[in-house]
């Protein structure tokens, strides 16, 4: 695993909080108005029909709803960190047997999370197949499992448009931009994801003033399928998605930053 000695971006909770809820509600309408041979089509992760990427959302803020009902784990210093998460999501990539109705499941989901998430702690720990984390942190990945799984919905169905909070898209700009920098830490390219996100990563001369040597830039949608290995850098800079400027500013041997 990459060092994870890095600065700690903090996160408004209360934010946090409303964007996985606003971005689970957006998700659900969509879902609801899929038809069942629309939910058999394949999607570009290998293996994964609409409906198991469907499944996977709900069950994604499934996990903060039962964790919320079980008790917590005995206080104390969490065993996964947001610098570290990204790094070790493979644990959690899974397509389980059960089917089940996903109209129900949403409803499920949605009325437990809503019920439950006002009363807990920022700091209460929750499980995760990872470890234990703080809700907030946890929270702060279920804006990365929404709105990269919302991206491979509309890649998906042509005209879904599920849309996205723009709460969560900036935290899972962050979050994925700053685990770049955990990866390849340094000061000499600066990555700039605007109007989220601005990192400095990969080892060499660090820019001090004026125009940095080395710059990346690009917008949210396609960073986000840069650090979760949905497209390849060289396809998304020749496409004009990427703007990079600078011998350093070839980012293609450190992407995807997500670990599925």
């Amino acid at each position: 695993m990459p060092p994870a000695k890095t600065r700690t971006r903090s996160y408004d909770p209360a934010k946090t909080r409303a964007a996985v809820l606003a971005q689970f509600a957006h998700v659900r309408e969509a879902v609801a108005r899929l038809t069942p041979d629309v939910l058999e089509r394949p999607t570009r992760l290998a293996g994964w029909s609409v409906y198991d990427l469907a499944a996977h959302v709900a069950r994604a803020v499934d996990v903060v709803a039962r964790n919320l009902a079980e008790p917590a784990p005995a206080p104390g210093r969490p065993e996964v960190t947001l610098p570290q998460w990204p790094f070790a999501t493979a644990a959690g990539a899974s397509t389980p047997d059960t089917r089940p109705d996903l109209a129900a499941f949403y409803a499920d989901v949605a009325a437990r999370t809503e019920r439950l998430l006002p009363g807990a702690e920022d700091t209460r720990l929750v499980r995760t197949v990872l470890g234990t984390m703080t809700l907030a942190d946890h929270l702060v990945t279920r804006t990365v499992e929404l709105c990269v799984h919302t991206d491979d919905l509309n890649d998906a169905v042509p005209g879904l448009d599920v849309p996205y909070d723009r709460q969560a898209l900036a935290a899972c700009t962050r979050l994925l931009a700053d685990a770049l920098a955990v990866k390849a830490p340094g000061g000499s390219v600066e990555v700039r994801i605007p109007p989220y996100a601005v990192v400095q990563c990969v080892e060499g001369p660090k820019h001090t003033r004026g125009t940095p040597p080395n710059v990346v830039e690009t917008d949210p949608l396609t960073w986000l399928r840069l650090a979760a290995g949905r497209r390849a850098w060289a396809d998304e800079r020749d496409g004009g998605r990427v703007s990079a400027s600078g011998e350093r500013a070839d980012l293609s041997a450190l992407l995807p930053v997500l670990s599925r």
